[in-house]
């Protein structure tokens, strides 16, 4: 198609070849990403909108926006926004991108509620720990009718994020929210039918092996940890004192350091331990239990 200055398809080409010389990996996916959000229209609708002029301040935005990208800014920080299983979820920089493979944890229980009793009459309480936007917590008390959720983070702007997140999908009855460094400020006698993590877990000894792209940009505090055993022991301590008997926990992981966490929560009394593959073949989740009461 031949392109006329000033149309969508002349700017969106335009883009795609500067985001291409400052070497962005898929250069045209994050140029009509980030034009289909400022034009409010779904990204497959730019096909049939190539002809179709922009007006100077949407030509001034973008080019803004493009600029941001090829800086390494992640895509989900200049929208503000991150699809993740079948939500879409408000993001800052004060909070880790919901990435594909934690859908995956949120699909796995998903699936397999009736197996996991994770559809039981009663209320079923929910911890997510380590929350971050929301994104896992949230996406469970939607998929699972009976729930409330317990959302938890260290970082107050991130619990911030999520009552955003809470609000945009009228949860508000079923989320309660707490500021604090594991369980510590969790009030003392709530217990949970099921615990959903995905804690900081690369090693700081791999921080040179980081995209720029997460390292410039994510929250380190959510990425990183100095002493990967002691900060599991002390978060799959504070778990299993949480758990109701016979309530259950899922996690997600380092792969390479999988062997630990197994081997931590042995020792901790978890049953029912299971290597969860992800759709990489790798280790990435753990799923245990508390023993049920004799």
């Amino acid at each position: 198609m031949a392109e006329q200055p000033g149309t969508l398809l002349y700017y969106l080409k335009r883009s795609t070849e500067f985001l291409e010389k400052k070497e962005i990996p898929n250069p045209r996916v994050d140029a009509e990403w980030i034009l289909s959000d400022l034009l409010n229209l779904p990204r497959i609708k730019l096909y049939s909108q190539f002809e179709m002029p922009l007006g100077q301040k949407e030509i001034d935005i973008y080019r803004e926006r493009i600029v941001e990208r090829s800086k390494r800014k992640p895509v989900a920080y200049i929208t503000g926004k991150k699809g993740f299983h079948k939500f879409e979820y408000f993001v800052t920089e004060d909070v880790l991108i919901p990435r594909p493979e934690t859908e995956e944890l949120v699909d796995y229980l998903w699936k397999r509620k009736e197996e996991l009793s994770l559809v039981e009459s009663k209320e079923l309480q929910i911890w997510d720990l380590c929350s971050g936007s929301g994104c896992i917590g949230l996406s469970l008390t939607q998929l699972l009718p009976s729930s409330v959720v317990t959302l938890s983070d260290i970082s107050e702007k991130a619990i911030a994020v999520s009552r955003h997140n809470a609000e945009k999908y009228n949860l508000n009855e079923r989320t309660k929210f707490y500021v604090s460094d594991l369980d510590t400020l969790i009030p003392k006698d709530l217990q949970f039918d099921l615990v959903v993590s995905n804690p900081p877990y690369i090693p700081e000894s791999e921080k040179p092996e980081i995209m720029p792209d997460v390292l410039d940009y994510e929250p380190h505090m959510a990425l990183f940890v100095s002493d990967f055993e002691y900060f599991h022991k002390q978060l799959l301590s504070a778990v299993f004192k949480r758990l109701i008997p016979g309530g259950k926990l899922m996690m997600e992981t380092h792969p390479l350091y999988m062997n630990d966490v197994e081997e931590i929560a042995k020792k901790l009394g978890y049953v029912s331990i299971k290597r969860i593959l992800d759709s990489s073949k790798k280790e990435r989740f753990l799923f245990a239990e508390k023993p049920s009461a004799s």
